[in-house]
């Protein structure tokens, strides 16, 4: 869960609302309902909800969802698992009382053990599920992205971080160049697919 939380949280923070929202749905569905851990993304992903639909003109569904996430939030710590809910709390409010402020002010950023976390600042299983929800976001082919994840997984295991760990997250960070660093990830993909079937054709009978 906590890889999972940290990319919606760097994503959230970036301004992706909708792609944080997927981040933290896997482990959502697979908590019990009721439990404090189901609660607390259940909120989260209601809160970033509340947000798209403000920002889409949606006011009814934002007070909706506003409402709804104040109340699976209601009685959690702050911080809870290390993320600040008061301004959560805060902002969902607003969102009940006047969801237009969104248009006048940006929503407050979320804080991960007291530092707001940004794509940047992603360990590799965290910048693997942001690229993984940024592909579906964004409508990539999600083959080249799980192939440079496993790619990416071999470099670490043999002790690199080099091609596909890097590339990988210039493509969750690099917002404005995005489309560029997806062509070049694919093509490195599709390179080292070919090397290993060379060396696969080399034993070939």
């Amino acid at each position: 869960m906590d890889e999972s939380l940290r990319a919606g949280i760097a994503l959230y923070n970036a301004g992706e609302y909708h792609a944080a929202h997927d981040a933290w749905e896997g482990p959502w569905l697979d908590l019990e309902s009721g439990t404090d851990d189901e609660r607390f993304l259940h909120g989260l992903i209601q809160f970033t909800a509340a947000l798209h639909h403000a920002r889409t003109g949606n006011w009814s569904g934002a007070t909706g969802l506003a409402e709804s996430a104040t109340a699976y939030l209601d009685g959690l710590p702050s911080p809870y698992r290390g993320v600040g809910l008061a301004p959560v709390r805060a902002a969902l409010a607003r969102l009940d009382a006047d969801p237009v402020w969104v248009e006048r002010r940006a929503p407050p950023s979320l804080r991960y053990d007291g530092e707001v976390l940004t794509p940047d600042d992603l360990r590799f299983e965290a910048a693997a599920t942001a690229a993984r929800v940024l592909a579906t976001e964004y409508d990539y082919d999600s083959d080249p992205i799980e192939r440079a994840i496993t790619f990416a997984r071999e470099e670490i295991e043999g002790g690199e971080r080099t091609l596909f760990t890097t590339t990988l997250l210039e493509f969750v960070a690099a917002q404005s160049a995005r489309s560029l660093v997806y062509r070049r990830l694919a093509e490195h993909v599709e390179r080292r697919d070919r090397e290993y079937a060379d060396v696969a054709g080399l034993f070939d009978a």
